[in-house]
Parts: structure tokens; sequence; C-alpha cells
């Protein structure tokens, strides 16, 4: 498991830089660069609150990733030891991304 640092605040896991979903989704099958990756488990805050699949929210996190391009991906999960998501103030799961990606 990855320790991930989410800078996705209009993301309703986001709760205090931690992503309090449990674990999830890298896009980006044919990324070539960190642009072309996003977060797919992204879901859109509404209200000022945040949705939380865990009663506590955890530093680390199970990735699975799509972008077989990156050097951190195996079998299709992610084994780097630390991910940076980006995407301020995100709508959508286009506007996200995994800024950790490193292409092979």
């Amino acid at each position: 498991m990855a320790e991930l640092k989410c800078g996705v605040d209009n993301c309703s896991y986001n709760k205090d830089k931690c992503c309090c979903k449990g674990d999830i989704m890298v896009g980006g099958k044919h990324a070539g660069c960190c642009d072309d990756t996003c977060c797919e488990s992204f879901a859109q805050r509404k209200d000022g609150s945040y949705t939380s699949s865990l009663e506590h929210p955890c530093r680390t996190i199970s990735i699975d990733c799509e972008a077989v391009k990156c050097v951190y991906n195996s079998n299709y999960k992610c084994h780097a030891e630390h991910v940076d998501i980006k995407g301020g103030g995100a709508n959508s799961s286009a506007g996200t991304e995994c800024s950790t990606f490193k292409e092979i």
C-alpha cells in the first residue's frame, strides 16, 4: 500500500489531504505523462461535507492502476511508496491526475 496525499480539495473522499475511500483506481491506460492520468474514484463534494467509507482517514491506501506505462505499476497495482493525486477544485475525474506517474 502507498502513502497517499490527496490534493483534490473538491473530492468528497478527501479529509485533511487523506483519502477516506479505502482504495482508489488511477486511470490512464495509454498515459505517457501525469496529465494523461486521473483518479477514477473521484466524487465531487456537495454542500461542504465529505463521504467516508472508513471511520478514520488513513495515510496509506490500496491503489489499483490502469497506467501500465508507469514504472510503479505491477499487475495493475501501484507499488510506489508515496503517491500524490492533484486536481485542486476538480469537478470530474478528468480534472485530477496522479502526479507520481513516471513513464517506463
